[in-house]
């Protein structure tokens, strides 16, 4: 968080020697005084909220639901104070407009996708170098469809995160367990993944904060997230591995699949947040997750 600092137009202001801070002499106001509970809030890390489109809007829907996220943004005590932070991945053609109307707002966008070279005869291709240039933050790598349907591996998506870094995006990296399990089997098939994510990029000596999105694949699509207590486990042995490896103790881990209204109070403090389907589709769904994030981190 920035400091600020009050200075006249013509320099700082000195001090006279006593503090108006809780005075309530003549000719001053009364200021209330920052109890413990205040800077607990104001050290807490921002709960992090993500909205991911796929290919679910037309171009034109697409446009409409990014004036929505302008409007809820704008005027959102949360987003405004600092203490829930926001992006969106819409679709590649409508990612010059997303960053006109969201940037301003302090709102991140982002790429579904990216390719691991940075220019090449790739057709169809979208390097990261180039969301760079259009001012994106964010990319997603490694989502249980790029693997499905485009047989993406552990090594494309570990020169997908390389990529990434390499181009100063935050790749959101995805893990999650094909079937249900016992948890903490659950939590070493995840690990395993993170850990071939950043293998290129460990190489490389390119390592930074990430975001990690755990997302079961079994929940993706269902029609409810897994069970808080499972969520727990999972997301406390990812945060785990990110806290042992320095470079990557700036990242943050939120939870996906089916998640929606209510999920963030259920699992509070298990996850630094929730990466969006369905659920935000409908601008008043997502204002309400925002609106739930608000409400956590004012207790």
């Amino acid at each position: 968080m920035e400091s600020v600092i009050s200075c006249s137009s013509s320099g700082p202001r000195r001090s006279t020697g006593s503090s108006s801070i809780g005075s309530t002499g003549r000719g001053s106001e009364p200021v209330d005084r920052e109890t413990g509970a205040d800077v607990a809030r104001r050290r807490r890390p921002p709960v992090i909220v993500g909205a991911g489109l796929k290919m679910y809007l037309g171009h034109w829907e697409t446009l409409d639901w990014l004036g929505e996220v302008a409007r809820v943004a704008e005027g959102h005590p949360g987003l405004r104070r600092g203490s829930v932070e926001l992006f969106v991945l819409p679709s590649f053609p409508t990612l010059v407009h997303a960053v006109r109307t969201l940037s301003r707002l302090g709102v991140g966008v982002g790429a579904q996708d990216l390719f691991w070279e940075d220019a090449g005869p790739y057709t169809g291709e979208v390097s990261g170098a180039e969301l760079a240039e259009l001012g994106c933050s964010f990319v997603e790598v490694g989502h249980l469809e790029r693997r499905t349907y485009f047989g993406e591996t552990d090594d494309t998506v570990s020169a997908k995160t390389a990529a990434a870094f390499r181009n100063r995006l935050t790749p959101i990296i995805c893990v999650g367990e094909s079937s249900p399990r016992a948890p903490d089997d659950a939590a070493e098939e995840c690990v395993r993944q993170l850990d071939n994510a950043f293998r290129q990029s460990r190489r490389a000596g390119r390592l930074s904060s990430a975001l990690v999105a755990y997302e079961p694949h079994w929940a993706i699509g269902a029609a409810a997230a897994a069970d808080p207590g499972y969520i727990r486990t999972v997301c406390a042995a990812l945060k785990s591995a990110l806290q042992a490896d320095e470079a990557l103790r700036g990242s943050r881990v939120m939870y996906g699949g089916s998640a929606g209204p209510g999920l963030l109070t259920e699992i509070s403090g298990a996850a630094d947040g929730l990466f969006l389907g369905r659920a935000s589709h409908d601008p008043v769904g997502l204002e309400a997750v925002l609106d739930e994030a608000t409400a956590l981190t004012t207790h």
